[in-house]
């Protein structure tokens, strides 16, 4: 993005020498337009709060730090002394209305200063709603950068160009509902494939001229694995530039954020949905149907959600594809998936070594409770194993213990010789995540 803004913002006007050898510069056409345009650049990617009165206070802090890049306005013949007054009321106290035209209101008085409409660029766009999502103000935030959105992208009359990056094509929160002029390219689209990472063979050049050609396979087995519409070999330019730095490989991408989005999914997701990751980090495939429009209600319920959402973010590829009609004449589209390499493998074995890291003191004590008869402290430990991993489904309203009686659990261990009396029969009550332990005869 910050290429970008530095082709087309008038601040970098003449420097083509950012952009000699390389393809873009080949072209007349193309070098006509370098440093033409007013531009924006809006990153949200610091936009990271548990709140939403700190989201929306940091959003707007953001806004005001751009409006200071362009305080040489307030001195122009552009504003008149209304919009001068404006111009300071933008700050991170100001009201929903004023946060909500900003971006719009500087569009303005950048296209009547320079003469020309002006190219947004907006980085991230989705963190702040990520942490929203996990956070629990969703509804706020939407409504927030709903509004915002409108003005700045929909409604604004000096609006050249805009482009704006995000792992989630989030258009079914109505988030975007006012929008109906977005060209949305995501990682199963064809078009700019390559555009999205290194390709293997600028790779493979980089650790040339920085002497570690030998390592070209230990670097292929870590960071080779993204696929955009299906052209492959793609790297990620943060691992890449990481290694070629320290020379060794290393998570380079997967520590560059907290990942509390895909480690909630997994970690609090059913049964199945732990199965199948299973399977994935076992170097196995699974195949289920994705939609890129990711609903950010259904995550906690629809497993298809949590696997799309996961293909967005790149922690999953496509490996495989097939259409077909079901049996009852619906159109059906599966998708073979599978992790995209071994450094988001190696930040998932992590992540979940940690999750029980820290179990093992109290997994001692749950049995040395069970060995003992203890059923209070036995309560216990579930119960914060419970509040910590589990999901909720329900399981019907059958007593627990009789299930142990009606399927004769015992008989496996009276047939291996166990005397009857040294076996304890425990049932498992959970009503959502509270667990309550109750001993049998």
């Amino acid at each position: 993005m910050s290429m970008m803004e530095k082709f087309f913002s008038v601040n970098y006007e003449n420097r083509g020498d950012l952009f000699q050898g390389l393809r873009i510069w080949e072209s007349e056409k193309f070098r006509k337009l370098q440093g033409t345009y007013p531009v924006l650049f809006v990153s949200f990617a610091d936009v990271k709060e548990t709140t939403f009165e700190q989201a929306r206070k940091k959003i707007c802090k953001i806004i005001q730090m751009i409006y200071n890049k362009y305080d040489f306005l307030q001195k122009s013949d552009v504003l008149n002394e209304n919009e001068k007054k404006d111009f300071w009321k933008v700050c991170p106290d100001m009201e929903d209305y004023m946060a909500v035209l900003s971006l719009k209101m500087l569009c303005d008085y950048l296209g009547r200063y320079y003469g020309k409409k002006v190219i947004v660029l907006l980085d991230e766009y989705d963190t702040p709603m990520q942490e929203a999502y996990l956070n629990g103000y969703w509804e706020e935030m939407a409504a927030f950068i709903r509004s915002m959105f409108n003005s700045t992208f929909k409604t604004n009359p000096n609006l050249e160009r805009a482009f704006m990056t995000g792992i989630t094509r989030i258009s079914k929160e109505s988030v975007f509902s006012d929008l109906n002029n977005l060209e949305v390219v995501t990682a199963t689209f064809a078009k700019y494939a390559e555009c999205f990472g290194f390709t293997e063979g600028e790779v493979f050049i980089s650790l040339k001229e920085y002497g570690l050609s030998d390592q070209k396979q230990e670097v292929k087995d870590w960071y080779d694995g993204f696929i955009f519409g299906g052209k492959g070999d793609i790297y990620n330019p943060w691992s890449i530039l990481n290694f070629l730095d320290k020379g060794k490989a290393g998570a380079y991408w997967a520590n560059s954020s907290s990942n509390s989005l895909a480690g909630k999914l997994v970690r609090e997701g059913s049964r199945n949905l732990k199965e199948s990751f299973e399977v994935l980090l076992q170097g196995g495939t699974i195949c289920t149907e994705i939609d890129e429009q990711i609903v950010y209600s259904m995550l906690e319920q629809d497993e298809q959600a949590i696997f799309s959402l996961l293909l967005a973010s790149g922690y999953l590829k496509v490996t495989g594809h097939k259409a077909y009609a079901s049996d009852f004449g619906e159109w059906k589209e599966e998708y073979e998936l599978q992790l995209t390499n071994f450094e988001v493998k190696a930040m998932f074995r992590q992540m979940i070594r940690k999750w029980f890291g820290g179990s093992a003191y109290g997994y001692n004590d749950f049995i040395r409770a069970l060995l003992l008869n203890d059923v209070k402290a036995m309560n216990t430990y579930m119960n914060k194993v419970a509040v910590n991993t589990f999901s909720c489904f329900d399981t019907g309203k059958n007593p627990a213990l009789r299930q142990i009686e009606e399927n004769d659990y015992q008989a496996l261990l009276v047939a291996k010789g166990i005397p009857g009396e040294r076996i304890r029969k425990y049932g498992f009550a959970f009503c959502g995540k509270k667990v309550l332990i109750s001993a049998g005869r």
